[in-house]
C-alpha cells in the first residue's frame, strides 16, 4: 500500500483552490504538492506564490515529476491532458465535465449552430480515447464530481443499500445566477452551457445513486437509457430586461436546461439546471424510493441561519456563494466545502489510491453523464424528442 504521493497541478485558478484546501484536510495519507503549471503566466505565479509551490514551465514536465496529477482546468483540456498523464501511468483526479465537443475544427465554428448530432459523435468519441488509455495505463481517472462525496448523498446511498430500496424517481437541481469563470458562456471552450457546466452535477448525483440501486439489489449498475430534453436561452431575448442581478454575457449556449431521464429499469429521473436563480446557489437531489422518500439540500441548508440588518457588517464576513445581497435573513454555511463534499471526496480519492479501491466517482460515472447531456442535446435540437443513450 502506498501511504505517500507527490502532486501536481494543471490549472491555478478557482477549481485549484478548492482542491488545494480540500488536500489539506486529508488525512491517513501523506500528500507533498510539490508545484503547479498554467498557460495563464500571471494567474501561475500568483497560485504558486501564494501556496509556496513550484511553478513549472510545461504539462509535461510537471506531469513527470509527480504520482498524481490534478487537472483544474477548462473541460475543452482535459481530454490531452487525461491521456497524457495516464500514458505516463499517474493518477489523474480531473474535473468535471470530464470531456465534450468544442468545435476545435471549425474556425467559425458557433454553439448555435453546429448539428448536435455531431457533437454527440465527438464527445463520444473523445470518452472512447479517454477510456481506452485509462484500460492500458497503471494510472486510473478520479472523476472530480463532489456532488458524489456530498454527506448528504453518501447518506442516502448508506439509506438505499441497507433498505434494498428500489429509486422510482429523482428530482434534482443546480442553478444559480451565473458563472464567475471566463470560460463559461462560449462552447468553444466549456462543451455547452448550463446543461452542459449545471446540470452534470445533479445528473452524476442521481446517475450514481441508480448504480447504488443496482449494486444493492443485483450486482450490477442501472444505467441510464434514454433522455428527453428542452433548453433556452432566457438572457439572450431580445425582451429579456437585464436588472444587472442576472449574468448576461452568454455568447453561444443556453442559460436553462430541463431533462428527463429513463433508466434501464423504466424508472425516471427529472434534472434542471440554470442561471437564473437569485439568491446564491441551488444545490438539491430528490429521490423517491418504494419505501422512503429523500430530500438532500446540499446548497442552501439551515445548519445556520443569520438575520443582518445593515449590508455592511457583513462586509468581511463570507456567507455563502453566489448570494445577491447579505443583508436580511440569511442561509449561513459554516463549512461549505465540507457541506458540498470537497474534502470527502479528496479523502476517498487519496484512501482509495492508497489501498486500491475503486473510487464511487470514476470514468464509467463520468462517461455516463456525457453521453447523456450529448445525447439531450440532441433531444433539445428535436424540440424534446426522446433518444436513445449509448453504453460507452
Amino acid at each position: 500500500m502506498k501511504k505517500s504521493f507527490d502532486v501536481g497541478f494543471i490549472g491555478s485558478g478557482f477549481a485549484a483552490e478548492f482542491h488545494l484546501a480540500a488536500l489539506r484536510k486529508v488525512y491517513d495519507v501523506k500528500i507533498q504538492v510539490v508545484g503547479a503549471y498554467s498557460p495563464t503566466k500571471s494567474n501561475l505565479e500568483e497560485f504558486c506564490t501564494k501556496h509556496a509551490l513550484e511553478a513549472f514551465s510545461s504539462a509535461e514536465e510537471l506531469i513527470s515529476r509527480v504520482d498524481v496529477v490534478h487537472i483544474c482546468t477548462p473541460p475543452s483540456t482535459h481530454e490531452s491532458l487525461c491521456i497524457q498523464a495516464l500514458k505516463q501511468h499517474k493518477q489523474v483526479i480531473v474535473e468535471k465535465p470530464l470531456t465534450g465537443y468544442f468545435g476545435e475544427e471549425a474556425d467559425d465554428f458557433s454553439g448555435d449552430t453546429f448539428p448536435r448530432k455531431k457533437g454527440f459523435e465527438k464527445a463520444v468519441q473523445s470518452l472512447q480515447n479517454i477510456l481506452k488509455a485509462e484500460k492500458e495505463s497503471d494510472g486510473q481517472i478520479f472523476y472530480a464530481e463532489n456532488w458524489i462525496y456530498a454527506p448528504a448523498i453518501q447518506k442516502e446511498k448508506e439509506v438505499i443499500e441497507k433498505t434494498k430500496s428500489q429509486v422510482l424517481w429523482i428530482q434534482a437541481q443546480q442553478s444559480h445566477s451565473g458563472s464567475h469563470s471566463l470560460a463559461y458562456g462560449k462552447w468553444r471552450l466549456s462543451g455547452g452551457g448550463s446543461l452542459m457546466g449545471k446540470g452534470c452535477h445533479p445528473l452524476s448525483g442521481a446517475i450514481f445513486l441508480k448504480y447504488v440501486e443496482g449494486k444493492t439489489r443485483n450486482d450490477q449498475p442501472i444505467r441510464p437509457k434514454s433522455v428527453s430534453c428542452r433548453v433556452h436561452k432566457i438572457t439572450r431575448l431580445p425582451n429579456f430586461e437585464n436588472e444587472l442581478h442576472l449574468k448576461d454575457s452568454y455568447t453561444d449556449v443556453e442559460d436553462y436546461a430541463s431533462i428527463h431521464v429513463v433508466f434501464e429499469d423504466n424508472m425516471i429521473a427529472d434534472i434542471t439546471a440554470s442561471e437564473l436563480l437569485h439568491g446564491g446557489v441551488k444545490n438539491y437531489l430528490e429521490v423517491h424510493a418504494n419505501n422512503h422518500r429523500t430530500i438532500c439540500n446540499l446548497t442552501p441548508n439551515s445548519a445556520m441561519q443569520t438575520y443582518n440588518p445593515v449590508h455592511s457588517n457583513f462586509d468581511d464576513i463570507y456567507v455563502v456563494e453566489k448570494t445577491g445581497t447579505k443583508q436580511g435573513w440569511s442561509n449561513i454555511s459554516p463549512d461549505e466545502a465540507w457541506f458540498n463534499g470537497y474534502q470527502h471526496e479528496m479523502q476517498a480519492f487519496y484512501a482509495g489510491m492508497a489501498s486500491g479501491e475503486k473510487p464511487d466517482s470514476d470514468s464509467q460515472l463520468a462517461a455516463d453523464v456525457i453521453a447523456t447531456i450529448y445525447a439531450a442535446y440532441i433531444s433539445a435540437e428535436q424540440n424534446g424528442r426522446e433518444v436513445e443513450i449509448p453504453k460507452i
